[in-house]
């Protein structure tokens, strides 16, 4: 049998998504984990997929993968506990032979979070919609011999949380294009240069290439491969370590602001 997974995971100790023989990464930890369960013994032969890469340090609540078994119930039970807890599966969906979860995705969706507000988010909300449609975005992506073309099917700026984010969809992506797109929305945001400058970026060869945002902020947001899939519960390990990160990042947040401000702990005592 042939199954999908969507998943979910924390890119801060990846080296990226693809496989790699010197370094941890997402499919590494994924394929480990079916050999350890004998899902299969070769990933070439069980035709193990994910729907795309994501670079180091990008993380993930949409990535899709899949793989033929047959162990279907075993690889729906204890694939999350056997996964590392800062990888785990969200859904899952039966799916056929042939299925690709490259080739076969419609769109992919992706959100960018800035680490700080910017100062006009309503000069970002129109900078976006420049954006939209089919461009050039050989100035906004490493593009490594591949067409420079690619077509943005939706693109919005929000809010979350007190964080401002942009939200992308398109069919495919160019590497590094999701990051040098939220640089150059941000600077508009910050008054760094005019909204009315990103059609010539998108026709003109820019003086400097556009630097991609820090990957941090990226999160592979949806792939939309036409899939239904039935939710899996979030394995407890998991679950303990998100537990953890909030709590050690509230925790950086009280020490940063300390130590930048002695003089209200001088006042404290």
């Amino acid at each position: 049998m042939r199954l999908a997974f969507r998943i979910s995971y924390i890119g801060t100790r990846f080296f990226g998504s693809q496989m790699q023989a010197a370094h941890r990464t997402v499919e590494g930890e994924f394929v480990a984990a079916c050999r350890r369960l004998d899902l299969f013994a070769d990933f070439r032969e069980a035709g193990f997929l994910s729907a795309g890469r994501t670079d180091r340090g990008v993380h993930s609540r949409g990535q899709v993968v899949a793989f033929s078994t047959e162990y279907p119930d075993r690889a729906i039970s204890a694939l999350n506990i056997q996964l590392p807890p800062d990888c785990w599966c969200t859904g899952y969906a039966e799916v056929l032979p042939e299925f690709h979860p490259r080739f076969d995705a419609r769109s992919r969706t992706y959100r960018y979070y800035f680490a700080a507000p910017p100062a006009d988010i309503a000069a970002m909300v129109g900078a976006a919609q420049y954006f939209s449609g089919s461009h050039n975005f050989t100035n906004l992506a490493r593009v490594k011999g591949k067409d420079p073309h690619r077509t943005i099917l939706a693109i919005r700026v929000g809010e979350e949380g007190g964080f401002v984010y942009l939200e992308v969809t398109a069919d495919s992506f160019l590497w590094h294009q999701v990051r040098c797109m939220a640089t150059v929305i941000w600077q508009v945001g910050a008054g760094e240069v005019e909204k009315d400058s990103i059609p010539l970026l998108l026709k003109q060869e820019a003086e400097r290439a556009i630097p991609p945002a820090p990957a941090e902020g990226l999160i592979l947001w949806e792939t939309d491969c036409r899939l239904t899939f039935t939710p899996m519960p979030v394995d407890n390990r998991s679950a303990s370590y998100l537990e953890y990160l909030r709590r050690h990042h509230a925790l950086m947040e009280r020490v940063c602001g300390a130590l930048g401000n002695p003089g209200a702990m001088d006042e404290s005592r």
